[in-house]
């Protein structure tokens, strides 16, 4: 969460945000495409939405109120939902932002130059009418809301929007007194009210929806917001309400003075679609009704445009804290506090869009399909939230929990027309996808499910909100160890919510004294285990089986019981047996395999200085990242940790400080715990290791990857277990 001072965005600014992305720019595009379809029942139609929009707010509210962080749908995912689930989610909603931000920035110059050559008339040159304007318009207008949303903290364009509900009210009022003042309006354009039918009606709906889509670029700010748990439910609600007491109106007014005598409001949109409004409003108030549309549509559109691009790069932002997107986009600028990178990059993409996509509308409809799926999620992630976490401050959905059902069924709903009455919305949303599925494969899901992992391993919360307990295995087979194994495996357990499960496995015996001291031993074992358990508040349970391999049962409870980790104890691996069978578990079970090689009298709460040797691509980091989190909770005064880097052809200062820049980045990832980085030439690995290991309490290493044919016991570290003294955990990751 934010704290008080990054919030600087009061409950006018946040409302202002819903109202600029709201208002005006869909009501203009779209009021031709509703009165065309359904006639003078639009108003019905987005009086609808506006029901849904509403129940939408409400679930969205309870979110971001019960998580206050910017991201929007994506901050709810990454709390509910895996780091790849909320990567996906993120990554669509951004684009959904983005492709709003590219029509708003099309449709702003549509109307510039309209108002231009309007202006000018028969002085107006021919380039203005050019079809590179449009677009070259509409590109330099985004990169000055880059400029604008970069140097201002809010990105509400406050006085932007009063100044357009002005003119709105303006156009509404206007229409009213016309009609007042006349004596031949007639009220027979209102006539047929459903020009065809409900199906009419649910068309435009699904066709129209988008425009009241920006209620949600509040919670996508909400880390920004003051105190979001009273002003984040109200700011979405108000944006609404000014949204609807402009559109109700507005509509209702068209086609009740802006039709001539003898038309129909469905043929006049037949004929001028995009211009219906500047038509009708035209009939009314000749010229100067001309004019304040031109003004309504700048001022909208510039506005929608700006708290598009605004919230879009705080989602952004957001997914790079969290590593999904690169971590240059993180960046905020120091002297606005702005994220100016992904400002930069939400506008460049914005850019490309223009450019290259010639059907813009069919970008429209993916926009406002993508938004509809993702509100239904929304929907379900607060049923689950609720579930999981049911007792979280905030404000709380009324009618719980059919509410949030009916919102989903009818957000999903109109998703599904989208998705079948424009196919090629489908499309563009499955190659942005397919995008983000490599992206996310290549270069992101590496560090992010690392970052993830250390997140996981110290906020309890978001293994809760994600049902996950994760399980630890820990056989014990020495009585003399019971209790140092409960303490280490409760510090590779989960805070809170993950579990130990401490096994002993007894060998059958005929005879009768030998099994009475076998189960004896069994007794004491987990009694003494389960009591260090507890003292470190670890939740534990144990079971004692009986079976005459006790590697083939070990493998066999890892499976029955789905653990996610087995930590087992080793004096020595120069046995080849033992060998062989570590070798064996760790192919044959799903688990991730911790070795721990240390003397009885050893203890996770003494360790203050780890060891952590690192090349390649450091394997095995968030299996780490999870086993450092919880040594520092476990020790008394805290760890530092030194990264020891051995490279032989590392000869050059230049050299060094390239892996060492490289590495400091991968280990951001894994911890935010006191930590260096030391870089030194060896020909001989396993002596540098055990030479710098003289001066730390703990070494941890990585076992060889056995999926790409290596031993996971190499010559190395058995050289290290024998010339080594220092305790010693062997880490391969499975999951």
């Amino acid at each position: 969460m934010a704290s008080s001072t990054q919030r600087s965005i009061s409950l006018l600014g946040a409302t202002a945000i819903g109202v600029g992305a709201i208002v005006g720019g869909g009501i203009l595009a779209l009021s031709g495409v509703a009165f065309q379809i359904t006639g003078p029942s639009a108003v019905l139609a987005f009086a609808c939405n506006g029901i849904i929009a509403i129940i939408t707010a409400l679930s969205f509210a309870e979110l971001a109120t019960a998580f206050p962080q910017s991201g929007g749908t994506y901050a709810f995912a990454k709390r509910v939902l895996s780091v790849g689930t909320a990567f996906a989610v993120g990554w669509v909603v951004w684009f959904a932002s983005i492709v709003a931000a590219a029509l708003y920035a099309a449709g702003f110059a549509a109307f510039a130059l309209e108002g231009l050559r309007a202006g000018l008339g028969d002085q107006a040159p021919a380039f203005l009418s050019a079809s590179y304007m449009l677009p070259g318009t509409a590109i330099l207008s985004s990169a000055l809301c880059a400029v604008i949303v970069m140097r201002s903290s809010g990105g509400s364009g406050l006085a932007m929007n009063i100044l357009k509900v002005i003119v709105f009210a303006v156009l509404i009022f206007g229409g009213f007194i016309v009609f007042l003042q006349s004596d031949d309006i007639n009220l027979n354009n209102f006539k047929p009210f459903f020009a065809n039918g409900g199906v009419g009606l649910i068309q435009t709906m699904g066709a129209t929806f988008i425009a009241l889509q920006g209620f949600d670029l509040i919670a996508a700010v909400a880390g920004e917001v003051k105190d979001p748990q009273r002003n984040l439910p109200r700011s979405m609600l108000y944006a609404l309400g000014i949204a609807l007491l402009i559109y109700l109106p507005l509509l209702i007014v068209i086609p009740l003075v802006g039709v001539p005598p003898g038309a129909s409001i469905q043929a006049l949109a037949a004929e001028s679609p995009d211009t219906i409004i500047a038509s009708a409003v035209g009939h009314y108030l000749g010229t100067f009704g001309f004019w304040l549309v031109i003004v309504a549509g700048i001022l909208s559109m510039a506005s929608a445009l700006l708290a598009n691009v605004f919230a879009a790069a705080r989602i952004a932002q957001a997914m790079a804290r969290d590593r999904t997107l690169a971590v240059s986009m993180e960046r905020s600028h120091p002297r606005f506090g702005t994220p100016h990178v992904a400002i930069l990059v939400t506008v460049g993409i914005t850019a490309c869009i223009l450019i290259a996509i010639g059907d813009v509308a069919a970008a429209g409809s993916a926009s406002s399909l993508i938004f509809l799926f993702a509100f239904a999620l929304t929907h379900i992630l607060c049923l689950v939230t609720r579930k999981r976490k049911p007792q979280h401050q905030g404000y709380r959905v009324p009618g719980w929990p059919y509410v949030p059902i009916i919102g989903a069924l009818l957000c999903t709903s109109l998703a599904l027309y989208q998705a079948i009455s424009v196919p090629s919305a489908g499309v563009v949303c499955f190659i942005w996808l397919c995008i983000g599925a490599f992206a996310y494969a290549w270069h992101f899901g590496r560090r992010a499910k690392i970052f993830d992992a250390a997140n996981e391993a110290n906020d309890p919360d978001l293994l809760l909100l994600r049902g996950r307990s994760p399980l630890v295995l820990a056989p014990i087979a020495n009585p003399k160890n019971a209790g140092l194994m409960a303490a280490v495996a409760g510090c590779i357990a989960a805070p809170q919510v993950g579990r130990v499960l401490l096994l002993h496995v007894v060998r059958p015996a005929n005879d009768k004294d030998e099994r009475d001291n076998a189960l004896g031993d069994a007794a004491h074992v987990l009694q003494d285990s389960m009591a260090v358990a507890l003292d470190n508040n670890v939740h534990c349970e144990a079971i004692a089986t009986v079976a005459a391999d006790a590697w083939q049962e070990i493998a066999r409870v890892a499976t029955t019981h789905r653990c996610a980790s087995l930590l087992i104890g080793v004096h020595s691996l120069e046995n080849d047996s033992v060998r062989a069978q570590i070798e064996l578990l760790s192919k044959s079970i799903e688990a991730n395999l911790l070795l721990l090689r240390a003397s009885s009298n050893w203890s996770p709460k003494q360790v203050k200085r780890v060891l952590i040797p690192i090349g390649g691509r450091s394997v095995h980091v968030a299996l780490r990242a999870r086993l450092l989190a919880g040594l520092d909770r476990r020790s008394d005064s805290g760890i530092t940790i030194t990264y020891l880097l051995i490279d032989e052809s590392l000869q050059s200062e230049t050299s060094k400080y390239k892996r060492k820049t490289h590495h400091s980045r991968l280990i951001l990832d894994e911890t935010s715990l006191e930590h260096d980085i030391k870089v030194i030439n060896s020909s001989n690995v396993a002596e540098a290791i055990c030479t710098e290991a003289a001066e730390y309490d703990l070494l941890i290493l990585g076992l060889g990857n056995t999926a790409a044919g290596k031993p996971a016991i190499g010559g190395v570290i058995r050289s290290i277990l024998n010339d080594s003294d220092k305790a010693i955990i062997l880490l391969a990751a499975q999951q």
